[in-house]
C-alpha cells in the first residue's frame, strides 16, 4: 500500500514537473535506449545544481528512488514531499548504515535508485571526486550502474531562472556491472568509485570532467555481460 501510494504522489508530481519544464527549459536528451525498462539499477550522475534531480527525474522513464541529504528531510514542508515521493535521506561524508540498507531494499525490489556520487553540488562545474557510497552499494546489491551526465545547469539560479528560458543536455551511457570480489575490500570499493567516476566523465565534455580529465573511462562489464 505504501509503495502505491508513493508511486501516485510521484506520478502526480511528474505532472507539474513536466509542465514547469515544458516551460521553461529545453533539453538534448541522448544515449536514453540504455536505461533499462525493467529491473533494479543504480542511476549515477554528476551534480551541478539543485535542478538537476527534476530534469533527471523528468528524462528518466522509470520511477527513481533519490537518495538525498539529511538536511532535506529536516525542513519544513520539504522533507515530508521527500518523503512522500520515495526518496531515502542520508547522511552525506560518513558511513550511514541505515542509509545503506535502505538502498539495497529499494535495489532488492527492482527499484531505480538515483545517486550523486561526489555527494554534493560541484562549485566550480567540473566533476568532482567520488565519494564512495555508490561504488560500495553497487558492489553489495550486484545491480548494475547507469552512468549519466548533465551539464547546462550550472548556471541556473531558483527562484529567479523558474520562467527563464534554459537549456541543458543529458546524456545516459550504457549499464554496467563492478567485478562482484567475495569479500569487499577498501581497495575494491576505491577502484569501483574510480570506474564509476570515469564512466560519468567519459559522457561529459571537456570541460566539465574536472578531477576525471586526464584519464579515458576504463573498459567495464556491460550489465548482459556481467549476468552471463
Amino acid at each position: 500500500m505504501k509503495d502505491f501510494l508513493v508511486a501516485v504522489f510521484y506520478d502526480l508530481n511528474m505532472l507539474w514537473i513536466h509542465a514547469l519544464l515544458w516551460l521553461n527549459c529545453s533539453r538534448d536528451i541522448r544515449g536514453l535506449e540504455n536505461v533499462p525498462r525493467k529491473g533494479a539499477f543504480i542511476l549515477a550522475s554528476n551534480h551541478l545544481n539543485n535542478a538537476d534531480p527534476p530534469l533527471l527525474t523528468e528524462a528518466t522513464p522509470r520511477r527513481i528512488a533519490w537518495m538525498a541529504k539529511m538536511e532535506w528531510f529536516r525542513t519544513p514542508v520539504v522533507g515530508g514531499l521527500f518523503r512522500m515521493a520515495g526518496f531515502l535521506p542520508v547522511r552525506r561524508f560518513e558511513a550511514d548504515l541505515q542509509a545503506l540498507r535502505k538502498a539495497q531494499e529499494a535495489l532488492n525490489t527492482g527499484h531505480v535508485l538515483g545517486m550523486f556520487p561526489e555527494g554534493t553540488r560541484s562549485r566550480s562545474g567540473g566533476l568532482g571526486k567520488g565519494e564512495p557510497g555508490s561504488a560500495l552499494i553497487a558492489l553489495r546489491s550486484g545491480a548494475p550502474v547507469v552512468p549519466v551526465a548533465i551539464w547546462g545547469t550550472e548556471n541556473v539560479k531558483l527562484p529567479r531562472d523558474i520562467l527563464r528560458r534554459n537549456h541543458a543536455v543529458i546524456s545516459f551511457g550504457k549499464p554496467f556491472t563492478l567485478p562482484r570480489p567475495r569479500r569487499i575490500t577498501k581497495q575494491d570499493v576505491l577502484d569501483g568509485t574510480e570506474t564509476i567516476m570515469r564512466q560519468i566523465a567519459a559522457l561529459l565534455p571537456p570541460p566539465y570532467r574536472g578531477s576525471y580529465a586526464d584519464v579515458a573511462a576504463p573498459p567495464v562489464a556491460t550489465a548482459a555481460e556481467g549476468e552471463k
